[in-house]
């Protein structure tokens, strides 16, 4: 399957598409943040209409800075609960890793932060692949080219990610990844 066939997942795309799929409001939230915290709408919640999921934030007094956080955790989210629509490939025909997968992943190693605004398309196209790849993880990590312990490590950054897979695989009967 080439690149442009391939569908989006929705926390890959571009920041101006992403918010045209979603209703954004705006909130009085109660709570720290000094004497003008109720006094103006500085909370933010987005939701992605095609997914219903929704993501706030609400801990910062400045309304673009809690959009901005807003957002970073709406594109985590939907990394962790969404999976493009591509299933297993029994023939092993996998989409190759994304640019952006291979500027993170040199010698096999992968390099980003939690905080970092790549992080939550990373996670998604490694969650997708790991569908894709019949949920084996030694294959997923070699068709990423990085290793199994990378691999691991990586998903720990995000635990509900790393839950998501041993989950599955307990109920596989096999061992939790560490």
């Amino acid at each position: 399957m080439t690149a442009e066939a391939q569908p989006v997942h929705p926390a890959r795309l571009p920041l101006e598409q992403l918010l045209a799929e979603c209703d954004i409001r705006r909130l009085k939230r109660s709570g720290p943040g000094g004497q003008h915290r109720n006094k103006v709408e500085t909370a933010v919640v987005i939701t992605h209409r095609p997914t219903g999921t929704t993501a706030e934030a609400n801990e910062r007094r400045s309304q673009s800075e809690n959009h901005r956080q807003a957002v970073f955790r709406l594109r985590k989210r939907l990394a962790l609960e969404v999976r493009t629509d591509q299933g297993e490939s029994p023939d092993r025909n996998l989409p190759e890793p994304s640019l952006l997968w291979r500027s993170r992943c040199v010698n096999r190693r992968i390099a980003i932060r939690e905080d970092h605004a790549d992080f939550p398309a990373l996670l998604a196209e490694v969650l997708d692949l790991w569908v894709q790849s019949g949920k084996d993880i030694k294959l997923a990590a070699d068709h990423l080219d990085c290793t199994v312990s990378q691999l691991v490590k990586f998903l720990k950054i995000e635990p509900r990610a790393l839950g998501l897979i041993n989950a599955d695989r307990q109920s596989q009967g096999l061992s939790a990844l560490k």
